[in-house]
């Protein structure tokens, strides 16, 4: 009864995390810029990946290969966040500026530059 249980939760993580693998994919081709790209990454970083794993525990028990799999979430969620912020700042000191038509405080941002591309980068 107990390992039917598990086996279930162990699924329904799995399922769960596929879901926001793919939820995640689409949004990386859907997003208009470097800056919510790298937001729809981190959705495949942090939940897709991080169930998965939850998931892949479950089904292999307690043992060595447990251990292995806690390792390599450890390492996704201190990796991913660090790796995010390099792109960002990357972005930014290439120039590259965020598509927003106004503000936090409600103020609207001036235009891009003529003839910049759809990232608002001249070249």
């Amino acid at each position: 009864m107990l390992e039917t249980a598990v086996n279930w939760l162990s699924y329904a993580f799995i399922g769960a995390g596929s879901i926001f693998t793919v939820i995640g994919a689409v949004g990386m081709l859907r997003m208009p810029d470097v800056y919510t790209r790298m937001h729809a990454a981190s959705v495949i970083d942090t939940l897709g990946a991080g169930l998965l794993l939850i998931g892949l525990m479950m089904q292999a028990g307690l043992g060595l290969v447990t251990i292995k799999l806690v390792f390599i979430l450890a390492l996704l969620f201190f990796i991913g966040p660090v790796a995010t912020h390099a792109v960002a700042r990357a972005a930014i000191d290439a120039g590259i500026a965020p598509r927003l038509d106004q503000d936090r405080r409600g103020r609207k941002l001036a235009a891009p530059a003529a003839g910049a591309g759809p990232d608002g980068v001249k070249g």
